[in-house]
């Protein structure tokens, strides 16, 4: 039922990297549009504050229940906490071995690893776009990310949690592409 997922401990950092500037900006565009329809960029941040610490505690075999957080207090440091969290869990290759669950369901442990991996990507560039902003990461990275949501949206478009890829180019930017299978228009804006 799961593709057979590589780990990629190797590149959580880095497909993390923008996202502290980027929190920091959207403090201050909380009612801006985002490319995940009907969304904010306070809808998508709301969405990493309850997510990442699911992420992270799944990780560790543990994730805590998904709460309903709401932006309120220091959030941006908050979610800063949860991401640096997150981003060394995933980052030891012993946590994308065996199973874990995310809610109730086990799942290979690599599957939720290439997971974290590619929602750092999408939601990065989601939230660079929502804020008008440019972000990028290596070719390397990014073609492992494409590779990786090419194999995992068909099962999450049957949960849900993509929509259906946009057609471009096939020598479009790598970027264009990896949010394209994701079923994010590239070219959209606020």
């Amino acid at each position: 039922m799961f593709p057979d997922f590589t780990p990629r401990p190797h590149l959580v950092v880095a497909a993390a990297a923008p996202h502290e500037a980027l929190v920091a900006a959207a403090a201050d565009h909380l009612d801006a549009p985002v490319p995940c329809e009907g969304w904010t960029v306070r809808d998508l941040a709301e969405h990493m504050l309850t997510w990442t610490p699911v992420l992270a505690g799944a990780g560790r075999g543990a994730p805590p229940e998904p709460g309903s957080p709401t932006l309120g207090g220091d959030w941006t440091a908050e979610l800063g906490k949860d991401r640096a969290d997150l981003v060394a869990v995933w980052s030891d290759p012993a946590s994308w071995q065996g199973t874990t669950t995310m809610t109730s369901s086990e799942l290979p442990s690599a599957v939720v690893g290439t997971m974290t991996f590619c929602e750092l990507v999408l939601h990065g560039w989601d939230l660079a776009r929502g804020l008008g902003e440019t972000v990028t990461w290596d070719d390397a990275l990014l073609e492992e990310a494409y590779e990786a949501l090419s194999q995992l949206t068909p099962l999450g478009r049957q949960m849900g949690a993509f929509g259906p890829a946009v057609d471009v180019a096939p020598d479009a930017p790598l970027l264009d592409r990896v949010v394209a299978v994701a079923g994010r228009d590239p070219s959209w804006r606020p």
